[in-house]
C-alpha cells in the first residue's frame, strides 16, 4: 500500500530521500487512544531535492502556499483519520494530489477584441430588449 503509493511519488519526480515522516499525537478522533498514541502525521517534503521543473515548483509553492517554509520545505498535516498507516496514506495522496496540479502548465490567455459583427449584434439585441421593456410600461392616454 504505501509502497505502492511511494513508487507513484517516486514516478513524479520527488525522491524518497526528499520525504520525512513524522507522528505526533492527534487532536482528532481515536477514543481512549488519543491520549496514548501518536496517530497523527507530518509528512514533510524538500523542494530543493525534488526533481521538478522551476515552473512545477515555483506553481507548487503557490498552491502550498503557508505550507511551504522559508528554507523550501513543504509540510503537510494528517490527523483526520485514526490510524497511523491511514494518516500516512491520506498525507502521500494530498501531497500527490498537490504535485500532479502543480506540474499542469496553464494555458496563457491571449486577448482578444470583440469582432464588428459581434458588436453591432450586441447593439442591437439591446435596442430590442429596451423596446420590449418600454411596450411593458404603462399605457398613456394620448396613444
Amino acid at each position: 500500500m504505501a509502497d505502492s503509493l511511494l513508487e507513484t511519488l517516486i514516478e513524479l519526480g520527488v525522491p524518497e530521500a526528499a520525504l520525512t515522516f513524522r507522528f505526533v499525537r492527534s487532536s482528532g478522533p481515536g477514543g481512549q487512544n488519543v491520549n496514548k498514541v501518536s496517530t497523527a502525521l507530518q509528512l514533510s517534503c524538500d523542494l530543493k531535492v525534488c526533481d521538478l521543473s522551476e515552473g512545477a515548483k515555483t506553481r507548487l509553492r503557490t498552491l502550498a502556499g503557508r505550507r511551504v517554509s522559508s528554507n523550501d520545505v513543504l509540510t503537510l498535516s494528517a490527523q483526520r483519520l485514526r490510524t497511523q498507516e491511514q494518516n500516512k496514506r491520506d498525507a502521500v495522496e494530498r501531497l500527490e494530489a498537490l504535485i500532479v496540479e502543480a506540474r499542469i502548465v496553464p494555458k496563457l490567455r491571449r486577448a482578444t477584441k470583440p469582432s464588428k459583427s459581434a458588436k453591432r449584434k450586441r447593439l442591437e439585441s439591446k435596442v430590442q430588449r429596451g423596446q420590449a421593456k418600454r411596450l411593458r410600461g404603462k399605457v398613456s392616454m394620448h396613444d
